[in-house]
């Protein structure tokens, strides 16, 4: 992980399968690839012949599962899985995933990486007509929305509780006789279909972990879409046509893993090239190129190559150190990043030297990393930031839900340089982004979600929209699309046809 973006989190990862022997020791390797996305909570349902057993707990997998009987004692050939953060609930172990509901007309399970902007109005909404929530997470409201439909089927009662909940949502569920996924409709987060050799298939957030238990890619869950999973094989169903895909541009630029696939664009390469357009915006007359371990590596092997410097190792990343959000002072916090990372001396004493980072979230952490150098002997210390500045909220998965504790929402970038200490600083551009993700060139910001880097939401925030608009400055009003006209891309809770701002903002 990037040292700057260890302090901004995913909202989870989830995993699935159907027809393996080994179904729940299968997930868990799942989700162990998955890790990355979540690393405070985990669990397992498994499915024997109709009956569901589960297991969850607070930390990391290993310690989670660190008995091998909690994987034997999840019996079945068919599992889901999650890995968690909490960016809706608090750290606790009831609001850890997979949930297992048991009715009287068979169990349920259910998994959710997202986040719903209309979580709030609708839980009060069903606390007024009698419901019972068990956990302060947004996911147990979809189970009550499904068990008051009066729909016939499951799957009717399952579509009608989607068109309810707004915001960004990939869901997994188990019931007796079926898997199910289903994909929001401007697709924020990646939900990928696998199939093992044996013909079993898998879900799973990221393609590494179909990579990892050996499944072979089938088709990516595109917006608005439903995955049906049984022992007949898969089906595919829509629940809205009311769909714009939005993936959240940060799947790219931080928490997927370089070795994933989204929608067919390998993580790794469009990194790659975020770094080769940044050294094209944004030269730097300098002796060589370092990046900010572990995922800024991809990016700065791009800027090196294209800038033609060296791509050397002048930081070095402890990996057995706690993660510094936790710490409770900024003072150990930034003690934390000093345990967590060491300048190479021998490398960049009396050098100049260009750092490539993911991004710039509080500055902290960057202003650490340009000491750190200067006080091994680097001469000059160039930043370049691999994306533009963050300076919006995110409200679909990513906790970043305030502009308080983000720089660049306050600071100038020149601002920003003088706080970190840097010679000079340079971001990505917005259009460098879109193309150098290369996602689909049609939608809007090329398919991307980019919200948090121009305010240019794709949905209305509902709960979380009178907030965001107190915030906004009189220049924001005027130059966000969405703010500015009623002629935007989406107005209110309805998908519109067209978007004024500019030709990047073609229809698909």
């Amino acid at each position: 992980m990037s040292a700057e973006l260890e302090d901004i989190h995913e909202e989870c990862g989830i995993f699935g399968v159907w027809g393996h022997p080994d179904a729940s020791r299968l997930t868990y390797f799942g989700l162990h690839a998955l890790q990355h996305r979540g690393q405070e909570g985990a669990g397992i349902v498994s499915n024997d012949h109709g009956r569901l057993y589960g297991h969850r707990g607070l930390g990391l997998l290993t310690q989670v599962f660190s008995d091998e009987s909690e994987i034997a004692r999840l019996k079945g050939d068919r599992a889901i899985g999650h890995v968690r953060y909490a960016t809706s609930g608090s750290s606790s172990v009831d609001n850890i995933q997979p949930f297992l509901f048991r009715f009287h007309d068979g169990d349920v399970a259910l998994s959710h990486n997202g986040n719903l902007t209309n979580c709030v109005s609708l839980r009060e909404k069903l606390e007024d007509e009698g419901a019972i929530f068990h956990s302060n997470s947004d996911t147990e409201v979809l189970m009550h929305l499904i068990r008051r439909s009066t729909k016939s089927t499951f799957m009717d009662r399952l579509k009608e509780a989607l068109n309810i909940v707004h915001g960004g949502f990939a869901y997994l569920l188990m019931t007796s006789t079926e898997m199910i996924g289903a994909l929001d409709p401007n697709g924020f987060r990646p939900l990928s279909l696998g199939r093992m050799r044996n013909g079993s298939y898998v879900l799973a957030s990221e393609t590494c972990a179909l990579d990892i238990v050996g499944a072979r890619l089938v088709r990516d869950i595109r917006p608005g879409e439903i995955v049906v999973v049984d022992d007949s094989g898969y089906r595919i169903e829509r629940y809205t046509d009311n769909t714009q895909l939005a993936i959240c541009s940060m799947e790219f630029i931080y928490f997927a893993r370089p070795d994933s696939n989204i929608y067919g664009v390998n993580v790794h390469s469009a990194r790659k090239r975020m770094g080769s357009l940044l050294a094209k915006e944004s030269p730097a007359d300098a002796d060589m190129v370092i990046a900010v371990p572990n995922s800024s590596l991809s990016a700065a092997s791009g800027y090196a190559e294209a800038s033609g410097l060296p791509n050397e190792m002048g930081l070095i990343k402890n990996q057995y150190v706690a993660r510094t959000f936790i710490q409770p002072t900024q003072e150990l916090r930034e003690q934390g990043v000093r345990m967590k990372l060491s300048a190479v001396r021998g490398v960049v004493e009396g050098k100049s030297v260009v750092v490539v980072d993911d991004s710039i979230v509080r500055g902290t952490t960057s202003r650490r990393i340009v000491k750190l150098l200067r006080e091994s002997g680097a001469r000059e210390v160039h930043m370049r930031i691999s994306s533009p500045p963050l300076k919006y909220p995110c409200f679909y998965g990513i906790d970043i839900q305030t502009t308080k504790e983000l720089i660049a929402a306050k600071k100038s970038v020149e601002e920003i340089r003088q706080y970190i200490g840097a010679d000079s600083l340079a971001f990505l551009s917005l259009d460098g982004l879109i193309q150098a993700i290369g996602l689909h060139a049609d939608a809007p910001y090329g398919g991307l979600c980019v919200a948090y880097f121009n305010g240019d939401y794709p949905t209305a925030l509902d709960d979380y929209e009178e907030d965001f608009l107190k915030s906004l400055t009189p220049e924001d009003q005027v130059r966000i699309p969405r703010f500015a006209s009623e002629s935007s891309l989406y107005q209110g809770n309805e998908f519109m046809t067209a978007h004024v701002d500019s030709p990047a903002h073609a229809n698909a």
